[in-house]
């Protein structure tokens, strides 16, 4: 899809609507497809993570949380390393959306985010939580590495992503496993092996979720 100003956008800040786009973090030779969310809380946003049916699944390699996989237009994961240049050379916020099986909507929002090399395990970073009635439950997860069930960066004795069925940046192990198993009208007693958002619903399945960055200083629109 095109943009609104000229061609090869390093961001979503150029879009028209909501939806599919070709950016290009890296420059003009790294072409990336990504969901572009141009109606919440102002849009612009970036959309790397987002559940919604459990169509996808979730409980991957590392080599597929690095690459990225899923699809654009559904569930998907845009992967660690685009993930990593679209927050290495500017600031980003970060905004999470979930919705329950009853239909009620909260939201998360911080005030920075990004992350390191594959070499630094893609370490997570964020500023403080500026609000949201979703609650703040990546606290624990600030600094940590990210983890998943063939490599295990966290700072468990085990292995949270084996544990917890997901991929994420695990510590000990987590308040937010937005990555671990989907399962339908608010299912419990899985051992928080579920996509949860601690804050917000306690253990309880989170129908939708995504993950969105946005960044704070204008981006090019052009190259």
């Amino acid at each position: 899809r095109t943009t609104q100003q000229g061609k090869n956008p390093k961001c979503c800040n150029c879009c028209f609507s909501s939806g599919v786009y070709i950016i290009y973090p890296g420059g003009p030779t790294t072409p990336l497809h990504v969901y572009c969310d141009m109606d919440t809380n102002g849009g612009r946003w970036t959309v790397f993570q987002r559940r919604m049916d459990g169509t996808e699944n979730f409980y991957r390699p590392w080599k597929h949380y690095k690459t990225g996989f899923g699809n654009v237009a559904g569930e998907y994961w845009l992967g660690l390393e685009n993930i990593f240049l679209l927050t290495m050379r500017k600031k980003n916020e970060l905004q999470v959306d979930m919705e329950d099986w009853a239909g009620g909507k909260a939201s998360a929002q911080y005030s920075s985010f990004s992350i390191d090399s594959e070499n630094a395990g893609y370490r997570l970073h964020f500023g403080s939580f500026t609000g949201g009635a979703a609650g703040d439950s990546l606290m624990e997860h600030n600094d940590m590495k990210f983890t998943t069930f063939d490599k295990d960066l966290d700072q468990w004795e085990h292995n949270c992503a084996q544990h917890f069925l997901g991929g994420f940046w695990y510590g000990k192990c987590h308040s937010a496993n937005p990555n671990g198993m989907y399962a339908a009208q608010s299912a419990i007693g899985y051992s928080n092996t579920l996509n949860i958002w601690r804050t917000w619903k306690s253990q309880n399945s989170l129908k939708t979720i995504d993950m969105k960055m946005r960044s704070i200083a204008t981006c090019t629109c052009a190259l």
